[in-house]
């Protein structure tokens, strides 16, 4: 027999099966970070682009995947790896990564705004698109960043053609005078965004973030999850029924999945049981917002 309290929950989360009920919710509200291999193959990629020497036409990236599909996540986990400022031997600030999220719309100044912004230093609203520019350019050198990072892109679509234009040229530019890699994290409707110059298209590479198949990659997935559930029973999330079942009723989409474990284990401490069971899976079935959504939309 097995010694160890709770060997079916990871060793350092294990004290948290000990708390009380309401502490252990907040746990499971809480956020923590689950790798898997396309998620630690595109963190690679997006250090890869980091370190690479400063050249005139420097590689970027369009990050695209459905909504909610663990996107922002991965590119916060980078930013939280390599993003903090430290300063040198030369006493000077070094702002490895900024990033931001996309202004609502396809908006040149709202976006050098945003920029400035994300470093803490002071701008005026009034002053113009050049000279906010010019000042972007400026502090971006003074902290030496080496990556831009800019979620939510396909927020630029909600423009006119010329506005999302005007935006596609002011990254290049900055992409240029810069010599830093830009990344753009978004729906896969973001594709349409490099489109607006052939130009832009052939700057970027583009990373596709997939709903998950109900393989065995899906099943070490569930296995993660358990592993960081404080629940005092083992739940065998990767039994072939409940599975397919957390399969079916997320539609593969890594939020919903998150967030439907999260509801069952919860479930599961309120009512006593400390196992996620079949049944709690079955009561939590009205949790599916994105594939009701397609059917209303198809």
């Amino acid at each position: 027999m097995n010694s160890t309290p709770y060997p079916h929950i990871h060793e350092k989360f294990r004290h948290i099966a000990h708390q009380p009920n309401d502490e252990r919710i907040e746990f499971i509200h809480s956020p923590r970070w689950i790798g898997y291999k396309t998620a630690n193959t595109i963190l690679d990629t997006l250090q890869s682009l980091m370190n690479r020497p400063k050249q005139h036409r420097m590689p970027n990236l369009l990050l695209i995947g459905d909504s909610n599909n663990g996107k922002t996540t991965i590119i916060k986990r980078f930013n939280e790896k390599f993003g903090d400022t430290y300063v040198d031997d030369n006493d000077r600030i070094n702002v490895p990564v900024r990033l931001i999220q996309a202004p609502p719309s396809a908006n040149e100044k709202e976006l050098y705004i945003s920029l400035i912004d994300s470093l803490g230093l002071p701008f005026r609203s009034s002053d113009s698109s050049g000279v906010l520019r010019h000042q972007v350019v400026h502090a971006f050198r003074e902290t030496n960043v080496k990556t831009l990072i800019i979620d939510e892109a396909h927020s630029m679509l909600t423009g006119t053609a010329r506005q999302q234009r005007l935006m596609m040229n002011a990254i290049k530019f900055l992409c240029n005078e810069l010599e830093l890699p830009i990344v753009l994290c978004g729906t896969k409707d973001a594709i349409r965004i490099l489109h607006t110059d052939p130009q832009h298209a052939s700057r970027f590479d583009v990373a596709e973030l997939p709903t998950w198949r109900n393989d065995k990659e899906f099943r070490r997935l569930l296995g993660s999850f358990e592993k960081i559930l404080p629940l005092k029973k083992p739940s065998n999330l990767i039994d072939i029924e409940k599975t397919n079942l957390i399969h079916s009723i997320s539609d593969g989409n890594l939020g919903n999945v998150k967030r439907l474990l999260n509801e069952c284990a919860i479930e599961a401490i309120k009512a006593g049981e400390e196992t996620i069971t079949l049944d709690i899976i079955r009561g939590k079935s009205c949790l599916r917002p994105t594939k009701g959504l397609r059917k209303i939309i198809g």
